[in-house]
């Protein structure tokens, strides 16, 4: 078999999950080894890591090959766990999930709890993720967070699954950066102990590649690949800029006092103009890495053409030319306490009634107004 897998090198598949093997781009499916090609089998890298450091690794889907996958999901009987991630719930949000789910539960879990301030009650944030699921159109049968980076609440996100399944199959999606593959390591080291659950089994995946990770009764817990949802800000900054939008630590909320007429900047990617509502603290929660500047409205429009990509960054100088152009969102909040919400950063609280505001974010990039979590 070796041979003749090597004399055609089209036809080279990972004897793992199954998908084209190829040795160009180490971040791109199927990657493997130029040494790997010289074995009788080959496994891809990340079946290789799946298999002997059982390490679970995401990759990443074209729309199309999203909803074949979804459409696959929507026929299987099956439990559905929805990952989403707390700081940026609208943005790691799968659009259309539930037209796909067919009658099958989904168990929504938000991840990454610790970035959110002490101050911020669970209870609270469990029932605004009810909500605000409702208003997306999925009704979960349970909200759960966790924190897959810190081994938070893990075990409980492992009686809830085994709980909700009732002996079927289970369907791990979610859409990328949102921690849906640590999530899964760290399940499977919570319920295997050594962790030695994968690296017996074959993962029969398919082109698509899905991961299948054996359960005691013959079921298995299945790994989709992460969407990419194009309206995440992720999507415009630079890998190396990754560490600088999204936090890793507690957020500390920066408080600013503004006169009327006068403009946040966070970084390059979006600004705030406070244009009226009288002299007010504005809280901000984006992560601690994010350059916050501050300036008059009548100058914003000057200094970002001047300075963006240098005193204003992220995006990296490199990548002005390209960068999207900020689209303005006018807000005139009536109500007190409402969160300005910028998909992909974070979100600004604006405390008392009566304050006009405009949100500037690139084309495509979501601003939301929501009820203060705080």
């Amino acid at each position: 078999m070796g041979g003749s897998q090597l004399n055609n090198h089209q036809e080279l598949v990972c004897i793992g999950c199954g998908v084209k093997v190829q040795t160009e781009d180490p971040k791109e499916l199927g990657f493997a080894p130029k040494s790997a090609l010289e074995k009788e089998t080959i496994v891809c890298q990340r079946c290789f890591k799946l298999k002997h450091y059982n390490e679970v690794q995401d990759v990443s889907l074209t729309d199309d090959d999203f909803l074949k996958i979804l459409n696959k999901v929507g026929e299987t009987d099956s439990l559905i766990v929805k990952v989403v991630d707390i700081f940026d719930f609208n943005g790691s949000w799968l659009p259309g999930l539930h037209r796909f789910v067919g009658r099958n539960d989904v168990l929504l879990i938000g991840n990454k709890v610790d970035l959110l301030p002490k101050s911020v009650k669970p209870n609270k944030l469990i029932n605004w993720m009810k909500q605000s699921s409702k208003e997306l159109g999925l009704n979960p049968v349970d909200v759960l967070l966790v924190s897959a980076d810190k081994g938070k609440h893990i075990l409980e996100a492992a009686d809830a699954i085994e709980r909700y399944r009732k002996g079927k199959d289970v369907y791990v999606v979610g859409c990328t950066n949102v921690g849906k593959s640590t999530f899964i390591n760290r399940l499977i080291k919570e319920v295997s102990g050594e962790g030695d659950i994968i690296t017996t089994s074959h993962f029969p995946g398919t082109t698509l590649d899905m991961i299948e990770i054996p359960l005691d009764d013959g079921q298995a817990l299945i790994d989709t690949p992460g969407i990419i949802n194009h309206h995440q800000m992720a999507h415009y900054v630079d890998k190396r800029d990754f560490k600088v939008i999204m936090p890793k630590k507690e957020i500390k909320p920066r408080v600013y006092q503004l006169n009327e007429e006068q403009t946040l900047f966070f970084g390059g990617l979006a600004r705030l103009d406070y244009v009226s509502g009288g002299r007010r603290s504005l809280t901000c929660y984006l992560s601690n890495e994010l350059n916050i500047h501050r300036t008059k409205l009548e100058k914003a429009d000057e200094l970002y053409k001047n300075h963006a990509g240098e005193l204003l960054t992220p995006p990296r100088p490199e990548q002005i030319e390209e960068f999207p152009k900020l689209i303005p969102h006018e807000f005139s909040l009536k109500d007190g306490k409402m969160d300005i919400v910028f998909s992909g950063l974070g979100w600004v609280t604006v405390n008392e009634p009566g304050a006009k505001i405009v949100a500037h974010v690139p084309k495509g990039v979501n601003v939301i107004v929501r009820k203060s979590l705080i």
